[in-house]
């Protein structure tokens, strides 16, 4: 397929009229304009239209395919949420409207939407508060962690450790480094964080641990059965414990992680809750915190008055400030609180349910395909082995020429050509029996011809790549195009079909 730049015709495209505005020209200084008009592709509104529609027929999407990702919950997204947050009174709402008591009147409904929204989540994970602002998930690691050395701080701790368990999602300790911890690295033992290595350690250098980092289920779709031991010997050394809500699908409506002892959480409402994931965004890492954190949550906070108004409040003295611009995702909000609404408490049981359900008929459907690790019951995700002698990447290149997006592969790191499956609560038994038909079908074919799964993908506008050079050598403009008459090729280099 061209560029836009290869559909360009000298002379084609829209012409704009006289206007007797001042230019840029008349308003900028001369040092910031430009020395020549700046090369843009000259089209028609057609040649726009149909350019961009065919490469939307190139992206892969949980609308046209399966999308197994696991940790990542690509899970669909229903089109009412769009319609919700699509009406006027919230598309064309301006975040600079006035937003204390003189204007609130303006925001009303806007306001109201953020508050309960944040009361279901303090409801649906047991949290006494919660703030919006997070623009992602690991936004909100960001901002949960710097809650916990808000509040260290507070108590006169010198607090400078982070512990992360092995298999923890990578950007927990992105998160905890850049609020300026010390990572130590906590070993599993059958699949679970250690409770003996864990007191262990804490006995040694409690006094020194900010908290622990936790996502239950973990990463390898197992739950941690040692949790209440793990809570007990944290609250001795008066260190945190942080749940990442990443896999909160496998548990809406089961388990309130602040009833059993987490003090402060991320979601991800562009994950759980259903809104759109993917492409950049945008994304939502609400943070919600037991009544130790609260005051340290970040401004403004939207606050409902005895008369059932609502405002913005910016008197907080001991909040680690703002984290995001304006409100956070506002939309990602609505659409969030629409669906939560609308599936109501059985509603969001069922989630989980059939999350469950489906990633262990998927697991066992794979036994005798894949090498699983963990034998036990998995929760909304499960992690296997490729066969011996084959790898992980070979088998997701097969899959994704089949039409399956590929699961998550080598992560965790600590589980050998490791493939994670989430096949979430949308997704019908046929779909997952046509999954498993595939995955036998490139097995067997690996088995019998291994040389062939080196050539996967051969059907698809992008082929196998090396990485590595295409990581160094980006084609990132129309001149540096080699060939108009191929693919990607196998050197990563862009090769524009005619």
């Amino acid at each position: 397929m061209k560029t836009i730049f290869a559909e360009s015709v000298p002379g084609r495209g829209s012409r704009f009229f006289e206007s007797d505005a001042p230019t840029a020209a008349q308003m900028l200084p001369s040092g910031l304009l430009r020395a020549r008009p700046p090369r843009l592709p000259e089209c028609s509104e057609l040649d726009v239209v149909r350019h961009f529609t065919g490469l939307s027929r190139l992206n892969y999407s949980v609308d046209a395919n399966f999308y197994p990702l696991g940790s990542c919950t690509m899970k669909y997204n229903p089109k009412f949420m769009e319609y919700v947050a699509g009406l006027p009174g919230f598309a064309r709402l301006h975040p600079l409207l006035p937003r204390l008591e003189q204007g609130a009147a303006l925001t009303q409904s806007a306001l109201q939407c953020i508050y309960e929204a944040e009361r279901l989540l303090c409801e649906i994970t047991g949290m006494d508060a919660f703030t919006l602002q997070p623009m992602a998930g690991a936004n909100g690691e960001f901002a949960g962690v710097s809650l916990m050395a808000a509040y260290h701080r507070s108590r006169g701790h010198v607090r400078s450790k982070m512990l992360i368990p092995d298999s923890a999602h990578g950007t927990n300790p992105a998160s905890a480094a850049l609020a300026g911890f010390e990572i130590v690295n906590i070993e599993s033992r059958d699949g679970m964080v250690d409770p003996s290595a864990l007191a262990s350690y804490m006995a040694e250098h409690g006094d020194d641990v900010a908290g622990l980092m936790m996502t239950c289920p973990n990463t390898l779709g197992l739950m941690e059965a040692h949790l209440p031991e793990i809570v007990a010997a944290l609250r001795a050394a008066d260190t945190l414990l942080y749940y990442d809500g990443a896999n909160m699908n496998a548990i809406l409506g089961k388990m309130r992680v602040g009833d059993v002892g987490f003090d402060v959480m991320h979601l991800n409402l562009h994950k759980t809750f259903a809104t759109p994931h993917g492409g950049g965004g945008p994304g939502s890492g609400p943070v919600g915190v037991n009544a130790r954190l609260l005051p340290f949550l970040p401004t403004p906070r939207v606050i409902r008055h005895a008369n059932g108004s609502f405002c913005l409040n910016d008197n907080l003295p001991q909040s680690i400030g703002a984290i995001g611009p304006f409100y956070g995702s506002f939309s990602v909000a609505v659409k969030a609180l629409a669906y939560i609404l609308r599936l109501g408490g059985e509603g969001l049981e069922r989630v989980a349910e059939y999350a469950v359900l489906n990633a262990n008929y998927l697991k066992k459907r794979l036994e005798d395909v894949l090498d699983i690790p963990f034998k036990r019951l998995c929760a909304h995700e499960f992690v296997a082995s490729a066969p011996e002698g084959m790898h992980a990447l070979d088998l997701a290149k097969g899959l994704l020429e089949r039409g399956f997006h590929a699961p998550t592969v080598y992560f965790p790191m600590i589980v050998r050509e490791c493939l994670m499956a989430e096949p979430t609560e949308t997704e019908s038994k046929q779909t997952l029996d046509a999954y498993v038909d595939a995955l036998r079908e490139i097995v067997e074919l690996g088995k019998n011809n291994p040389e062939s799964q080196t050539a996967a993908p051969a059907g698809l506008p992008v082929r196998r790549l090396d990485e590595t050079s295409a990581a160094r050598q980006m084609v990132l403009t129309e001149d540096m195009v080699v060939h108009s008459n191929s693919r990607w090729s196998s050197k990563g280099c862009l090769e524009l079909t005619g």
